[in-house]
């Protein structure tokens, strides 16, 4: 089953990473100073995860990758680097099944 999983980071700040089926993380979220402002932000991916035009494809020297964006443009979560186009574009359907019945841990 697909989860949220929310951690604190070594400097304290509140994160959470979307996890497949598989246990693969398939989204990491930017930091919140808060743990009530990172389940906004799980509440944002599962609003926005549907919408193919809130996915920023990036292509740099590493590989491909996303970042999920919210209406206000701001980054709600980044995909790990894919090695070719058609794994991100994998990468971001699994993001688009798994995160608006994930459960949150």
């Amino acid at each position: 089953m697909p989860t949220f999983h929310h951690f604190t980071d070594v400097a304290g700040e509140h994160r959470f990473h979307l996890k497949a089926d598989n246990g693969e993380i398939i989204l990491a979220s930017e930091g919140y100073t808060t743990k009530d402002n990172a389940r906004n932000g799980v509440a944002a991916v599962r609003s926005e995860c549907t919408n193919d035009a809130r996915y920023m494809r990036k292509r740099s020297p590493a590989g491909f990758s996303f970042n999920l964006e919210s209406r206000n443009g701001q980054v709600i979560g980044t995909s790990e680097v894919y090695s070719s186009h058609q794994a991100c574009e994998a990468g971001i359907e699994s993001v688009k099944r798994c995160a608006p019945a994930a459960k949150e841990l």
